[in-house]
Formats: C-alpha cells, structure tokens, sequence
C-alpha cells in the first residue's frame, strides 16, 4: 500500500495523474455595527470630498466570483465628527464587482477610531453590514467585500 500513495504522489508532481482541484473559496467580510446613524436612499454618487479612495471587488464567499450590480451604501462623520447627507453616497458594483468611492479622511469622534460605515446587499446574498477603519498613514485601501449566500 505503501507503494501505490508513492506512485500517485510521484504520478500527480509528474501531471500524469491530475490532483483533484478544491474549489475557490473567499473568507466573508466580518460584520460590524450598523451604528445609529444609517439612513438609507443616499444618492448614487463615488465621490464625496478628496483625500481618501476606497477600492475593492464585492465577492461571493463559496465561489470568490464578482457580484455584479451589489449595491453599496457608505456613510462617514465630516470632519467635525458629525453625520450628514452630505457624507453619504451609494456605488453600484461594476460588471467585475469593482467599486470606487473618494471621500474625505474619516476623522476620530468621542471615542471611535476613523471609520467607513458600509452596507452591502445584492440579489441572492444575505446583506452585509461592516466598517472599514483607514489606517492613519494612508490615503487609499482595497477593501474587497464577500458576501454569503441566503
């Protein structure tokens, strides 16, 4: 028996038997506090000031294929730390479930480190509630969102 794991082990580095491939999977992003001040129906816009550019791809967990049309929903505090309809925007996932949204840097408020409150939904997939938290050096992120099938 011995033998015969040595000679399919031999066989599959060689390629002359093929090694069964395991599907792709991603790693969902981890969920995080809606917070109290989501409002929903912002305007479909990318940008809402400069300084900070959040890119990414919004993927299915089982699969790791884009989820084309995923709407995302992003609301940050302007710089006196305050929510306002005017730091609020959604992006709509391209064909590639690709997403692009500039903003002003989150600032720090009370006691929360800077943040980007993001609500994902698509069609067949339950609906994500996270945040993306800038680190203080940057100016931009690749913050790619995967989401669990219903």
């Amino acid at each position: 028996m011995k033998g015969v794991v040595v000679f399919v082990l031999a066989a599959c580095v060689l390629g002359a038997v093929s090694a069964p491939e395991a599907a792709p999977s991603c790693r969902p992003t981890r969920a995080d506090a809606l917070g109290p001040f989501y409002e929903p129906g912002a305007p479909v816009r990318s940008k809402i000031g400069t300084g900070y550019l959040l890119t990414g791809r919004v993927l299915a967990a089982r699969t790791c294929r884009p989820i084309a049309g995923a709407r995302i929903e992003l609301w940050l505090a302007n710089a006196d730390g305050e929510y306002d309809d005017a730091h609020r925007a959604t992006v709509i996932a391209g064909r590639r479930g690709a997403y692009r949204f500039e903003s002003s840097k989150p600032p720090s408020y009370s006691s929360r480190p800077p943040h980007i409150h993001l609500r994902v939904s698509a069609r067949g997939f339950r609906t994500l509630v996270t945040q993306h938290y800038p680190r203080a050096t940057r100016s931009s992120a690749v913050f790619n969102l995967v989401l669990v099938k219903r």
